[in-house]
């Protein structure tokens, strides 16, 4: 895929009104999700799940990509056309996870780093080759007592620029992943400066791997209050906080941003993701701002799905519901 190609497709996975679902959870993160609502986990029960969601009526005109795990790549539908072409037969991109998780750093207690870089090349053309245009690379970041540590932020920054050289060299779009964890005690403010810590380093290290910004997208946090913090910044705050980071670290030629839900409750993630539009188009900001949920979008079909088939229907419709309302709040109406 040459430049341009990478470029056409950043837009289109950032076109107004719509984002990406993330259905990369791997298969001990969906089994934990199926326990949730008493369904056994299988190749078959996991395969129904995603079929049930990627078929919903008119979703395509609020989903644009699908971020897919490596199992469900090679799947096929009931009607045995593969779930890529499924989803390309709507309009909507499919892409795939490419890291293979976290581990902990040698030496340090608490901070982890992303495997899945050995032999990436070679997965990035065969995941090309089923139907992938999009990938996607997840680092995480801690705040805790003393951390995170520079060195943590350095070498994830120089995991996520490898890995999008690699992408942007097999014609795929990178989404580019830090994850600043909303887990702890700590303030807004707090997050504001790790976030920006964390951005700087990442783009800093992009630049040194030669990764054309405006064929890739970013999948950040919002700038938020820990999960357990008193006294938890509301909407308008997070929307300031959120786009004074992302002025003072992105480049403006970055087509778009597609945040992270990272464990906030659906009407948290809804709302802060409606604030941040509005601010936006106040303070004019050059970037799409978007999302790629995964829960935000997931668990209330899930809940009501229970892995029974006649329950199908009406998870689709809360599906349905949910991205709607997401896509309101992607165009600051919600």
């Amino acid at each position: 895929m040459d430049q341009e190609n990478l470029i056409n497709v950043a837009e289109k996975l950032v076109i107004s009104g719509k984002g990406v679902l993330a259905a990369d959870e791997s298969s001990n993160t969906i089994k934990k999700r199926f326990d949730s609502i008493n369904t056994v986990s299988t190749e078959s029960t996991r395969r129904d799940y995603r079929e049930m969601l990627f078929t919903t009526e008119g979703i395509s005109e609020l989903i644009s990509g699908v971020i897919l795990f490596d199992e469900t790549i090679r799947q096929n539908a009931s009607s045995g056309l593969s779930l890529v072409e499924l989803l390309s037969q709507q309009g909507i991109i499919a892409g795939i996870k490419v890291d293979k998780g976290l581990k902990l750093i040698p030496g340090y207690t608490d901070e982890t780093f992303t495997e899945g870089l050995d032999g990436l090349g070679e997965r990035l053309d065969e995941y090309r080759n089923i139907g992938a245009k999009f990938t996607k690379w997840r680092g995480v970041i801690k705040i805790g007592e003393n951390i995170p540590t520079m060195n943590c932020i350095k070498i994830n920054a120089h995991s996520l620029a490898r890995y999008a050289a690699l992408s942007q060299q097999a014609g795929l779009v990178p989404i580019i992943e830090p994850e600043v964890l909303m887990d702890g005690f700590h303030d807004i403010s707090q997050c504001y400066e790790v976030t920006k810590d964390t951005l700087r380093e990442v783009f800093y290290d992009l630049g040194e791997h030669g990764v054309d910004f405006k064929g890739i997208l970013l999948k950040p946090n919002m700038v938020i209050s820990g999960k357990n913090s008193v006294n938890r910044a509301g909407p308008e705050e997070v929307a300031y906080q959120t786009l004074s980071c992302l002025n003072d670290t992105v480049p403006a030629s970055v087509p778009g941003i597609v945040f992270l839900s990272g464990g906030q409750g659906d009407e948290e993630a809804t709302v802060n993701l409606n604030s941040i539009n509005i601010k936006a188009k106040e303070l004019k900001s050059p970037w799409e701002l978007s999302f790629s949920y995964g829960r935000g979008l997931q668990a209330a079909p899930l809940k009501e799905w229970q892995g029974k088939k006649e329950k199908e229907k009406s998870a689709q419709n809360i599906f349905y519901e949910r991205s709607k309302a997401v896509s309101l709040a992607r165009q600051g109406k919600y």
